[in-house]
């Protein structure tokens, strides 16, 4: 199979590095519009399978020659391509998987071109980081193995393995997507009943070894597909991991409306964004560098299971792999890309259309190949009581 990867940042990086690995993959085209960041790229990962292009994804017919050559596309640019990258995809006939983006509503106008990728015969999965991405796989396996699913509780988070005071956390990915998953109401479902509730709100202490103590709260984004998808379920939540006490020192900035992308103040004449300030301040704060991370997941997926009560959970913790310099994040989030673009690849999955990941993605086959990568899931079933659905 050929695989072509658009945008050669960390993502499309790390992907190509994984697919490269792959005996069944016998080309991959890495692809950006500064073809020298690709060639460099290619140069460093040293595989004669990979090839640097240059190509202009704001460029509909650019675009479409380079994606015509490949079996399958990952979609490694910022959300806002996602919709003509799809869009180019389906009609030249080749199979698509992007890495989400729910903010302006991008994932719902993927999904609108369900009949159009059916009609060309291709697949199209949006939705495929960890979070949405990793959760929607587990939840979807999780519901697959009850009779009757009736809770789905996510928690994730992307945290320093050393915290540092003031905030006990380093981004590793947009604080700008950071600050509007906080700011924005969490769509969530609670007594069946589809509902929003503050993010940053209902914060409950969390465990996980080795690490805390530690804090989950509602975020926004978080449950992606899944209502659309579990719209009957009695509980459908999403929290995100986070070191006790952040979330109330966020709640602070949101309050103060310097968290807000629409807010403006009249500063000797000049309108100015309170936000556009609090990111310059913080990003030297919160900035990565060269410390490690972790990413925490846990997924909870409870029902009935012949006539009883029980949870299927699965369990992730993974780490910067220090060797090649990648963070927890993008290992876990390439990796489930990389993966799942393999599996269209290798007809694991043949289904046509445009398909949200819980509802195509083969869990058990994809928990194996993240194993492979050293991206451990654990998988545990525990009796439990009609009483966690409350």
């Amino acid at each position: 199979m050929k695989i072509a990867v658009l945008g050669s940042g960390l993502m499309g990086k790390e992907a190509a590095r994984d697919l490269v690995k792959n005996p069944n993959v016998e080309a991959v085209g890495l692809a950006d519009i500064d073809f020298t960041r690709a060639e460099m790229i290619c140069e460093f990962l040293q595989n004669s399978k990979l090839q640097a292009y240059q190509v202009d994804a704001s460029n509909r017919k650019d675009l479409a020659k380079f994606i015509r050559q490949f079996d399958v596309v990952i979609n490694a640019l910022f959300y806002s391509f996602n919709e003509m990258v799809a869009q180019t995809a389906i009609e030249v006939g080749v199979s698509c998987v992007d890495l989400g983006g729910h903010i302006g509503k991008i994932t719902d106008k993927v999904l609108q071109l369900n009949d159009d990728a059916k009609a060309a015969g291709v697949t199209v999965i949006p939705d495929l980081g960890v979070a949405p991405g990793m959760i929607n796989i587990l939840s979807g396996y999780g519901v697959a193995k009850l009779d009757q699913a009736k809770s789905i509780r996510i928690f994730v988070g992307g945290i320093p393995v050393n915290p540092e005071p003031p905030l006990e956390y380093n981004h590793v990915f947009s604080m700008e997507g950071l600050l509007d998953h906080y700011t924005d109401p969490s769509t969530i479902i609670r007594n069946g009943t589809l509902q929003q509730v503050t993010s940053l709100s209902e914060v409950e202490p969390l465990h996980f070894d080795k690490f805390g103590p530690l804090e989950a709260f509602h975020t926004s984004g978080g449950t992606s597909t899944l209502l659309k998808s579990y719209p009957n379920m009695k509980t459908l939540e999403y929290k995100t991991i986070r070191y006790t006490g952040h979330a109330e020192k966020f709640k602070l900035l949101v309050a103060l409306n310097l968290t807000n992308r629409h807010y403006e103040v009249d500063y000797h004449g000049m309108k100015v964004k309170p936000r556009d300030i609090l990111l310059k301040t913080l990003d030297p704060i919160v900035e990565l560098k060269d410390k490690d991370d972790a990413v925490l997941l846990r997924v909870q997926v409870s029902g009935l299971q012949g006539g009883k009560y029980v949870m299927n959970q699965f369990e992730m913790v993974t780490y910067k792999d220090r060797t090649n310099n990648v963070t927890a994040m993008a290992r876990a989030t390439a990796n489930t890309i990389s993966v799942v673009a393999q599996m269209i690849g290798n007809k694991d999955i043949t289904q046509c259309g445009v398909i949200p990941p819980e509802q195509v993605v083969p869990g058990q086959l994809y928990m194996k190949e993240m194993a492979k990568r050293g991206v451990h899931i654990k998988e545990e079933v525990i009796p439990t009581n009609s009483q966690v659905h409350n």
